[in-house]
């Protein structure tokens, strides 16, 4: 069983900055993808980065483009979401999810391993 946890969440100011990490576990498969995701008060959960292994294949949503960068520690099995020029519009529940084969999709549906999630709430 895959095992998921994430850390780093917190409260910033608008144009802040915060780094999110993602630790895997139990993973026995060496080809996979994982993926953050978020869900905003209210709204439905929406994709925000992806990430294949192997073959390096990364996947950003048009909001976050330019701000978040994705990355991994194969090292650590550890993934990570830097997060730059925060605004109050990033403010959600920040999960990490993975899924078996280095195929990256933007669908929750694809992934079924997920974490319990982290908070980041950005401040105007």
């Amino acid at each position: 069983q895959v095992h998921m946890v994430e850390s780093g969440g917190g409260l910033v100011q608008a144009g802040g900055s915060l780094s999110l990490s993602c630790a895997a576990s139990g993973r026995t498969f060496s080809s996979y993808a994982i993926a953050w995701f978020r869900q905003g008060p209210g709204k439905e959960r929406e994709f925000v980065a992806a990430l294949s292994a192997p073959g390096g294949v990364i996947q950003y949503a048009d909001s976050v483009k330019g701000r978040f960068t994705i990355s991994e520690d194969n090292a650590k099995d550890t993934v990570y979401l830097q997060m730059n020029s925060l605004k109050p519009e990033d403010t959600a529940v920040y999960y990490c999810a993975s899924r078996r084969w280095s195929f990256v999709t933007s669908h929750p549906n694809d992934y079924p391993y997920w974490g319990q999630g982290t908070q980041v709430t950005v401040s105007s």
